[in-house]
């Protein structure tokens, strides 16, 4: 960090690659272009190399100005994003409550269930985080965390919602084909997700063995999150293993279609876990959660 050029520098320069002159870095700066010419030395002498080449007209990025270029582009902008994450933590007067879930749960189960929420607290807003590694958890900032498991978490409080079940769905044509072809389970086309973050979550491997199904090994389209899996059985490309969090409505809709006899509990379901003193908002969101897993 003691080799980092004073903020200034950086942000001018961000400018000035941004709107092509130093005149117009200077207009949108609010200085002189001297001043921005002379940031843009200063930063030259820090660096140890030129960052325009002002042998064209009009003068250009180097190699290394464009590379530069890209760190402190994203660089501001990650520091511009968490700035913004933090004015919204602490609004003051503004009611929030921030959950934590996995991508799935977020996408096909909270988001379309947000509008009836809001219809009856239209001052609260929810913000919804979906971590990478698609385990939430309790940590400053996140309000409430809805997770899948088997329980066993020891910070704040957590309950359950609603057990969850596995079953092979599909589209309906193709189910509907397999079925009338007499295909079972051991033929049909495969679904996979893999991702070095969800060994926490059965695979077609642990449901076959469990159903007694003897399969080869191998075969299959393969996706790292369930939304991407999700529209390729839309697309009728195969069988993916339905969660009654992610696929459940799209059966009760008719959009997939669940193979015949094979719900599968493997002894999971989605809890839901808040601080040992949570705020009078997280307690209402989650009162009105409870209500909605009870639909399920």
């Amino acid at each position: 960090m003691d080799h980092l050029p004073p903020l200034r520098l950086l942000v001018t320069f961000e400018a000035i690659s941004r709107h092509g002159s130093m005149r117009d870095a200077a207009q949108r700066l609010n200085v002189t272009q001297p001043a921005v010419s002379q940031a843009l030395k200063a930063l030259e002498d820090h660096v140890g190399v030129a960052l325009f080449d002002r042998s064209v007209r009009p003068a250009r990025l180097t190699d290394a100005g464009e590379m530069l270029s890209r760190a402190v582009r994203e660089g501001l902008g990650r520091i511009a994003a968490t700035l913004e994450d933090i004015r919204a933590l602490h609004a003051i007067g503004e009611r929030q409550v921030t959950v934590s879930c996995t991508l799935g749960m977020a996408t096909y189960w909270l988001m379309p269930k947000l509008p009836m929420f809001y219809a009856d607290y239209p001052e609260l807003t929810v913000n919804v985080q979906a971590p990478a590694t698609d385990l939430p958890v309790l940590s400053p900032g996140i309000d409430v965390a809805l997770r899948y498991g088997r329980g066993g978490w020891r910070e704040g409080r957590t309950e359950k919602l609603f057990a969850e079940v596995i079953c092979p769905v599909g589209a309906p044509a193709l189910v509907e084909r397999l079925l009338a072809e007499g295909a079972t389970l051991a033929e049909a086309p495969l679904i996979h997700v893999r991702n070095p973050h969800n060994d926490h979550w059965a695979g077609w491997e642990d449901y076959l063995q469990a159903r007694g199904i003897q399969r080869p090994r191998g075969g299959g389209q393969i996706f790292n999150n369930y939304v991407q899996a999700a529209q390729a059985i839309y697309d009728g490309r195969g069988l993916m293993l339905g969660w009654r969090s992610i696929t459940g409505q799209a059966e009760r809709d008719g959009a997939l279609r669940a193979w015949p006899d094979g719900a599968l509990d493997l002894g999971t379901s989605y809890f839901v876990t808040t601080p040992t003193t949570p705020s009078q908002d997280t307690l209402l969101f989650v009162d009105w959660v409870r209500k909605a897993a009870a639909t399920v």
